[in-house]
């Protein structure tokens, strides 16, 4: 396993560890591109935490709706409480 620190100016902000074969590719797009590691990877995260939080979001309200905790609405009901029922 390889480490990849991630920094800001003052102090070292991430550090992940990477299997071999990752750090060596990302190492090999940085030099062909003249771009850093630290690039790369802060676009990796950048491009998918977005995703990711949609999908934590996705499974706390599967929980929270198997538990009886909250429940779904109809268009029709959202509407209504909207007042959107024209």
């Amino acid at each position: 396993m390889a480490s990849l620190c991630l920094y800001s100016k003052e102090r070292p902000v991430l550090a992940i560890r990477l299997p071999e074969d990752i750090e060596r590719r990302l190492e090999k797009l940085a030099k062909a591109t003249g771009r850093t590691k630290t690039f790369y990877a802060r676009e990796a995260i950048l491009e998918h935490l977005e995703d990711l939080e949609d999908v934590y979001l996705a499974e706390q309200r599967l929980i929270a709706l198997r538990a009886g905790k909250s429940r779904t609405l109809t268009l029709e009901e959202v509407e209504r409480e909207l007042g959107l029922d024209l």
